[in-house]
């Protein structure tokens, strides 16, 4: 693989803000073409996994796809507001079914500026989050668009997963657990109200996701690579297959 720069990758992906991006710490991962497929069971003492998932964030600005990732990457949260810029990234490892299974997970700018730079990277997401914020009618109602966009950029195969973000300011809610489970089940996706302040779902909503890709992988070995779509819908921690017990969102 080439070596790439910040400063020369960013700069190539749009010059207006190469200046700006240049200046953020330096990627620590390929280009977002390259994903690298799952390794053999032999690689795990030297790679410290045996697949590599990469899930994309998706939403309005403001909606706090960071502070998810960061909450379940790094267990932190920062109350400041920090717009993204471009495209981010954090990488974590888990532990599923037995598997070393390593996620990379990629940060998009929700503003329409960066909108040419974030449809390249949902080319080769196996998982895609689309966040919402409870307080954010607009957010909310925006899922319908994001959703177009991965049905034009995204593979016809990658799962999803709503997310209604920001669940423990229920005080100022403006939209109901039960319009966001009915968008949920009205495009077959699953649904979850997470808050990356009170880390409530966030753990959960990750590894249902990586479950789901893994599953998919799973079958399509069984079935020599012709594997068949999604798993069926989950709404808020029931589903028509198996039965998880997770936690629900409270008012603080």
């Amino acid at each position: 693989m080439p070596q790439w720069t910040p400063s020369q990758y960013y700069t190539d992906l749009m010059p207006a803000t190469a200046a700006a991006i240049a200046r953020r710490p330096a990627p620590q991962s390929p280009p977002p073409e390259y994903v690298e497929p799952g390794v053999s069971s032999l690689a795990v003492t030297t790679r410290g996994y045996e697949h590599l998932y990469k899930f994309l964030f998706i939403g309005d600005s403001g909606v706090g796809k960071t502070s998810v990732i960061w909450r379940f990457s790094d267990n932190t949260f920062n109350g400041a507001f920090i717009h993204t810029i471009g495209i981010d990234f954090k990488i974590r490892t888990i532990d599923l079914d037995g598997k070393k299974i390593k996620l990379q997970i990629w940060d998009t700018a929700g503003q329409e500026r960066f909108r040419t730079i974030t449809t390249a990277y949902y080319r080769g997401a196996m998982g895609i989050m689309l966040v919402y914020d409870i307080t954010n009618m607009k957010s909310f109602e925006n899922i319908r668009n994001w959703i177009r966009n991965i049905e034009e950029h995204a593979s016809s195969d990658v799962e999803k997963m709503i997310l209604g973000n920001k669940c423990d300011m229920d005080d100022r809610r403006v939209v109901t657990k039960d319009k966001g489970e009915q968008l949920a089940i009205e495009y077959g996706i699953k649904f979850m109200e997470t808050s990356a302040k009170a880390s409530i779902n966030v753990e959960e909503a990750f590894v249902t996701l990586a479950r789901d890709i893994k599953a998919k992988m799973d079958r399509k070995l069984d079935t020599g690579g012709q594997g068949k779509g999604s798993s069926p819908v989950q709404v808020s921690g029931t589903t028509t297959q198996k039965k998880r017990e997770w936690k629900f969102c409270a008012l603080l």
